[in-house]
């Protein structure tokens, strides 16, 4: 049977996976990541990494001319590793799903978990807190772990706002998107969903980074993690509005509009509405100009918000599974 007839219509498909959603979360939890030979994710990198390279052989390295080849080469290679590791989900996911449900759903929990990453962001993020604790040199080095930017200029609030700023858009990247693409579409919708995200992340760069010219050969991969992250990343802000008892609901479409990425905003956006606080990118965007200055305390209640947002997740993905079940059963 299928993945999307034993999904919508089979009540023990969708026991499969409200229990493989649970048991993700679980060995998050208990046991973090797999080790790193193992972690299929790394081995996105790798392929994402050696083909990123091969691009950058054919591309031109100039930001502002045309370079339609670049563009195109490096949608074929995107298209095949996505493929490639999306068709390599599905066939395990067959494969399971021929043994009985307990079976298919620890497996697919297995397989599943490193698709998340929820216990190592809250633990990165809290690292950069208790860094900060020690010397501004030490959160700005902890920083420099979880992001992109210069961060060599930043002050004690700017760090905090950076962290709470990871914090917030990888709630999104790092368990929201996957679990909707798991729910949606089985396990190949969240390998999809993470190779997308893992490409974005190595080569959507706008411009010039590292001495690469990302500029045409990193659109594809920019737009792809843009449309497969439009609804979760509304999702989990609205995870956060409702955690955060609807705090600054009037506002959060036009702050999620100042950021020049169609997704990040909206995380980010609501995260700091219900924290109260203002969170910028120097000389880049300000959310919430109005609200007051991030503390240490704001660093803790925004773990606590996205905790209970990857909780009321769980609930309401478990409410639609039962949904799911009852239906079918009927």
């Amino acid at each position: 049977m299928g993945w999307a007839l034993s999904l919508h219509a089979a009540p023990l498909g969708a026991a499969i996976v409200g229990v493989s959603l649970l048991l993700a979360l679980a060995v998050d939890r208990w046991w973090g990541e797999p080790p790193v030979r193992w972690h299929p994710v790394v081995w996105m990198g790798n392929f994402l990494g050696r083909s990123g390279g091969w691009l950058q052989g054919h591309a031109l390295q100039d930001p502002i001319k045309r370079d339609y080849k670049a563009f195109w080469l490096a949608a074929l290679v995107w298209i095949a590793g996505a493929a490639l590791f999306s068709i390599a989900g599905w066939w395990l996911q067959q494969g399971l799903l021929a043994l009985p449900w307990w079976l298919a759903a620890l497996g697919l929990g297995l397989l599943l978990k490193p698709m998340l990453a929820w216990a190592l962001l809250r633990q990165e993020v809290q690292a950069v807190e208790s860094a900060l604790g020690e010397s501004l040199e030490a959160g700005r080095e902890r920083l420099r772990t979880l992001v992109s930017r210069d961060v060599s200029q930043l002050d004690a609030t700017t760090v905090r706002e950076s962290a709470i700023e990871t914090l917030a858009e990888n709630l999104n990247d790092s368990v929201v998107a996957p679990v909707f693409w798991f729910v949606l579409l089985g396990l190949p919708g969240a390998v999809l969903f993470r190779f997308a995200n893992t490409a974005d992340a190595m080569w959507g760069y706008p411009g010039i980074y590292h001495g690469k010219n990302w500029a045409w050969a990193g659109k594809w991969a920019a737009r792809a993690d843009d449309v497969l992250g439009w609804v979760p990343a509304r999702i989990t802000a609205l995870l956060l509005m409702l955690v955060g008892r609807g705090r600054g609901l009037r506002q959060l479409r036009a702050e999620a509009a100042r950021p020049p990425s169609p997704n990040s905003g909206w995380p980010m956006a609501a995260m700091a509405l219900v924290l109260g606080v203002r969170l910028a990118k120097p000389g880049g965007y300000v959310l919430h100009a109005s609200g007051r200055s991030a503390q240490a305390a704001d660093t803790a209640q925004a773990l606590a918000y996205a905790s209970k947002s990857v909780l009321a997740l769980m609930v309401i993905a478990q409410a639609a599974m039962v949904c799911i079940a009852v239906r079918g059963g009927s």
